[in-house]
């Protein structure tokens, strides 16, 4: 079915509602049993912008835990990380950052 010019598709609304809502998320990486330690290493380093240190820390982490919350701020802020890390094969999710 096309699309109508001018016309605003669902995805676009949803995607809009949440660029407008302001609320902390988190970037979430998760574990997985095909990529290497070296992996995500790198793509920590190069996407989020770790230090050495930091993305072997959170790799550990993801690896013991399963996943992590690898950096914080805004959809907006995060969702080019999150398709970043997803367009390497990683698993990777922005949820909204829950207060504990």
């Amino acid at each position: 079915m096309q699309q109508k010019p001018g016309t605003i598709t669902q995805e676009e609304i949803d995607v809009e509602v949440l660029e407008k809502n302001d609320e902390p998320r988190s970037l979430i990486v998760w574990n997985d049993e095909v990529n290497t330690f070296e992996w995500v290493i790198e793509t920590l380093i190069e996407v989020c912008k770790h230090s050495l240190e930091q993305a072997e820390q959170c790799a550990m982490i993801i690896h013991t835990q399963g996943k992590y919350a690898v950096k914080q701020g805004s959809y907006k802020e995060l969702k080019p990380m999150r398709d970043a890390i997803t367009e390497r094969g990683i698993g990777a999710t922005i949820e909204v950052l829950s207060e504990s």
